[in-house]
């Protein structure tokens, strides 16, 4: 089977920075894949730019084996892909269940696995806010939110951009717990964030991005056993 996203080549820049200079990797459905790379080296715009917020400067893009290079992001979204972007994005004049039921629909492949009943049993602190806006939440609930939201789409394919990011360690903990249900429900996924061992700890494959390249890549507790090279290309 050919994998849910495929990446081969791709190159983006910014003007006149080069940023992504072909970036090859594949998400096999049902396995997780975690983004590393220090500040600036290119994570968010490899997701920008398969995702058709950036446009490619070369390369190709895939899903399930079908060109798609440049594609728009909402067709890429009706394909089956979720994605929780750095920063969250929801809408903070709707109230929680607004925010949630925007989005609901079912998969893909028709399948309704995920429903507003089950977000807000995997998030509890939502069901005691449904009537709050968005911008009365606080920084870990608005993260609740936004995965929630994406969840609600039934996507084959999670894409988590820095869903820690500034959050207490408590919320911190609890996001990762709900990273892992996730993942046990048969979702792919691809996740960035600065916590390098957290990421290892839950994705099967891992690749680390130098100056928009690929430099190490393979089944995460492999990279995470290569400590010369995690301190090398992550400081860690």
């Amino acid at each position: 089977m050919s994998p849910l996203l495929s990446l081969t080549d791709l190159h983006a820049r910014y003007g006149d920075s080069h940023v992504l200079r072909g970036v090859t990797l594949a998400i096999p459905a049902g396995r997780s894949l975690g983004l590393l790379g220090r500040n600036g080296m290119g994570k968010t715009t490899l997701i920008r730019t398969a995702l058709g917020y950036v446009r490619a400067a070369g390369g190709n893009v895939a899903w399930q084996g079908r060109a798609l290079t440049g594609a728009p992001p909402e067709k890429m979204a009706r394909l089956g892909i979720g994605y929780v972007p750095e920063g969250r994005g929801i809408f903070p004049n709707l109230s929680v269940r607004e925010n949630l039921v925007m989005t609901a629909r079912a998969g893909p492949e028709g399948a309704r696995t995920w429903t507003l009943e089950r977000v807000l049993a995997t998030f509890p602190r939502l069901a005691e806010r449904l009537g709050h806006g968005g911008q009365q939440l606080s920084g870990g609930e608005q993260q609740m939110l936004a995965i929630g939201r994406a969840l609600l789409t039934n996507p084959l394919l999670l894409i988590l951009d820095e869903a820690t990011e500034g959050l207490a360690p408590l919320v911190v903990a609890e996001i990762w717990r709900t990273v892992a249900a996730i993942r046990a429900t048969g979702i792919a996924t691809l996740i960035v964030d600065r916590n390098a061992r957290a990421v290892l700890a839950h994705t099967d494959d891992a690749v680390v991005l130098e100056k928009g390249r690929v430099v190490l890549a393979g089944e995460s507790a492999a990279v995470g056993a290569d400590g010369a090279a995690l301190a090398r290309f992550l400081g860690v």
